[in-house]
């Protein structure tokens, strides 16, 4: 018997009509909450079939971004659709299509896992036929079905967001918004919950996804990088990579921020930031970098010293963009 994740990964990707050429789109959409602007006057274009991901500080105007997409919030001004549908003036034929995801465990507690999954289906109008089949497949998908009479309160943090996402795929949306939906997750339960994703993505659904993890954003078709309610950046991560100019290199030593110091003194360095316990460096100038940064360090009497050109990650870029819209002199020390 086929899983839900094969039957996932083999499916057709859904018939594109001329209203489906691209998932979301948005146009001067803002949203303010009294003097306060969390969306300002954003642009937005989601391809169908895209995993898009929505990177930014806390504040940036992500969630409320995916909320207003939802039609949980009514914009203040601008226009979104989706698939063709304004979510203003078309809801209700906008909320068929999308299942969205918020960043707080949104389950009723006391309901096990099954009931969790036959109520809010039952609300979205799935048949009960296809309540049972859904169900089955999704909860043995997501390594759920041995839990199904556990009540949602008593489940790992990993085991609630793939709970929170059985429910939202079980009327089979088009579009899903995903607010963070892994934030505060153990590395293995990301990564499984990534690799559904990935299946939904075979398949031909949409995607639209808030994530702090660099890591994250690695895995997207396309991502964009919000801040103060707008977007600075958007493309294929490639393209946003590719933003980033010289060279990038990584410095070790036994005194991490002493090597920063020493380091971001150097002509030639474009920027510099600590990542953990290394020092990420980005050279500008067209000289060969290794031997004038570790001359430098050994001079200031650095030990363990070495440098390595490296190839540059999303980490970096998430630095460099932020680095790049700092006021002079605001410079980004540690990214995190």
């Amino acid at each position: 018997m086929s899983s839900w994740a094969d039957t996932v990964s083999s499916a057709p990707p859904p018939a594109t009509t001329a209203s489906d050429r691209g998932a979301i789109s948005a146009r001067g959409l803002r949203r303010t909450f009294g003097d306060t602007v969390a969306v300002d006057t954003l642009d937005l274009d989601v391809p169908t079939g895209a995993v898009f991901g929505l990177l930014g500080p806390d504040g940036a105007g992500k969630s409320t971004l995916i909320r207003m997409l939802a039609t949980v919030l009514v914009p203040t001004a601008g226009e979104a659709s989706v698939f063709g549908h304004s979510v203003t003036t078309e809801r209700d034929a906008v909320t068929p299509r999308i299942g969205y995801m918020s960043q707080r465990f949104s389950m009723y507690p006391d309901l096990s896992v099954a009931e969790n999954l036959e109520f809010f289906a039952t609300i979205r109008g799935v048949g009960r036929a296809d309540r049972r089949t859904r169900s089955q497949a999704l909860l043995a998908s997501m390594g759920l079905d041995e839990f199904t009479r556990r009540q949602a309160q008593h489940l790992s943090g990993g085991m609630k967001q793939k709970l929170m996402l059985a429910t939202t795929l079980m009327h089979e949306p088009d579009l899903l918004l995903l607010d963070e939906p892994t934030t505060g997750v153990d590395p293995v339960s990301r990564r499984e919950f990534w690799r559904i994703l990935a299946g939904l993505h075979r398949a031909g659904k949409t995607v639209l996804v808030a994530t702090p993890y660099m890591d994250e954003a690695e895995r997207c078709t396309h991502i964009a990088f919000l801040d103060g309610g707008r977007i600075k950046q958007s493309g294929t991560p490639e393209s946003i990579k590719a933003l980033v100019p010289g060279r990038l290199l990584e410095v070790s030593a036994t005194d991490p921020r002493a090597a920063l110091a020493v380091v971001r003194t150097l002509p030639g360095v474009a920027s510099v930031h600590l990542l953990g316990d290394v020092v990420r460096v980005l050279w500008e100038a067209p000289s060969e970098p290794v031997g004038p940064l570790t001359s430098a360090l050994v001079a200031a009497g650095l030990h363990g010293v070495g440098v390595r050109e490296i190839s540059p990650d999303m980490e970096t870029v998430f630095a460099f963009l932020a680095e790049a819209d700092a006021p002079p002199g605001a410079g980004s020390e540690v990214a995190s």
